[in-house]
């Protein structure tokens, strides 16, 4: 059976062109496959079976908990200089989003489904002043996106009986990846369906494997009387089989004139384990994140772990944080505001051992490139009244200076003379 019979449509000829004339139903069916959560292997494949799969489940939480866990600040412009702001929408961004949800759910949510379902909506609630009061993460499955022109539009059924239309400035959108449409999005579990679907495979034959006893699928061949005889002997096998498996006994007596021959492979020889940690692989490459984060040390070691903790900062979470400080400036603040922005502080995923940073602080105090009362802040620790000056060493002193002091020196001597 081809390809097309599989489908239940009728294969056509060649036509001169080269091309397959297709109907427009049978071409709508072939769209609706391609885009179904339904995989080649013919394991439905969707955000809870998707996240069945520990790597994935990982991965998604790994990477939206780091997110989440990051301090995020708005920062108002002094010229050369910026000042931290609270209250307003500092105090949402950083405490709580609404009267419900904390600012760390609010992104762990947010996140969450960026990595799963591949784009998160968040409602920006304002009041008649044009104030922020709340922001609301949506249902991403209730949202659709529309655009007539250049204008974006947002249509959300809350599921209910309410429909609710925002504008492009209302909703905090942050999709995973854009289709060429720059509307609709991939999601990165539908997109890599295929390769999700045979972990799940892999993890359903392991676990009917050793539901078997470990005994891998066999046919038994013998002489048989009837069909009845052949039935009763198939049941009588399979219940001496599960038997032997809950009493933990290894042997199986076959009576006389009965041959077992193995159909398929078994674990072993099937690679589980094997196939099993590829899939590990595999989810770090959906993710761009290295393996040693999904708790795979097969290849690591104890310098190359230590630098994949900044390939991590430096090409994974770098590019999330700096597409949501972008949306959150552009839907908070709007286009032309050059004052205030909003930042996220990775400084606590690049902090190195202790003994590291004090010799990084002390090289930056020493140099006039940081203050002590800003070194005591990164370390939590509370400012000092003399800790506002940037400070040098006295052996350290500009060019210019050591020639005044050079010709200061000549001029007293020609004095003395």
């Amino acid at each position: 059976m081809g390809f097309f019979d599989k489908l239940g449509l009728t294969k056509r000829g060649s036509v001169p062109s080269g091309c397959v004339p297709v109907s427009s139903s049978d071409f709508m069916q072939l769209i609706n496959l391609a885009n179904s959560s339904l995989s080649s292997a013919g394991i439905s494949v969707n955000t809870e079976s998707a996240l069945g799969v520990p790597a994935i489940w990982a991965a998604v939480n790994f990477m939206s908990g780091t997110i989440a866990g990051l301090p995020l600040h708005v920062y108002k412009k002094n010229g050369d200089s910026r000042s931290k702001l609270t209250g307003g929408i500092a105090a949402i961004l950083h405490d709580a989003v609404n009267d419900e949800m904390s600012s760390f759910e609010w992104r762990k949510s947010v996140f969450d489904s960026v990595f799963t379902s591949g784009r998160s909506y968040t409602f920006i609630e304002r009041n008649s002043s044009n104030k922020i009061m709340n922001l609301w993460p949506l249902d991403p499955a209730g949202v659709k996106v529309k655009k007539t022109g250049w204008k974006k539009t947002y249509t959300y059924k809350d599921g209910g009986s309410n429909t609710y239309t925002y504008e492009a400035s209302e909703i905090i959108d942050i999709p995973f990846m854009l289709k060429a449409d720059l509307v609709s999005h991939r999601s990165p579990i539908l997109t890599n369906k295929d390769t999700i679907a045979l972990s799940i495979a892999a993890t359903q034959f392991g676990s009917k494997f050793f539901q078997n006893g470990g005994v891998p699928p066999f046919a038994v061949s013998g002489k048989f009387q009837s069909a009845g005889a052949m039935t009763r002997a198939a049941n009588d096998l399979e219940a001496a089989v599960r038997k032997a498996a809950e009493e933990n006994r290894a042997a199986l007596v076959l009576p006389d004139g009965l041959e077992v021959t193995p159909l398929g492979s078994d674990a072993g020889k099937a690679q589980l384990l094997e196939l099993k940690r590829f899939s590990i692989e595999d989810a770090a490459r959906i993710y761009s994140l290295p393996p040693t984060f999904l708790q795979d040390l097969t290849n690591g070691t104890f310098s190359n772990t230590e630098q994949q903790d900044l390939h991590f900062v430096k090409h994974t979470i770098k590019r999330w944080v700096e597409q949501a400080e972008q949306e959150l400036n552009l839907k908070i603040f709007g286009r032309r505001n050059n004052r205030q922005y909003i930042e996220f502080s990775m400084d606590g995923l690049l902090r190195g051992d202790f003994k590291t940073r004090m010799e990084g602080y002390s090289t930056a105090v020493q140099n006039s490139i940081m203050k002590p009362n800003e070194v005591r802040a990164k370390e939590n620790m509370a400012s000092d009244p003399s800790g506002d000056h940037l400070l040098v060493q006295g052996a350290t002193v500009p060019v210019e200076a050591q020639i005044k002091l050079i010709n200061n020196n000549a001029d007293g001597d020609n004095d003395g003379s």
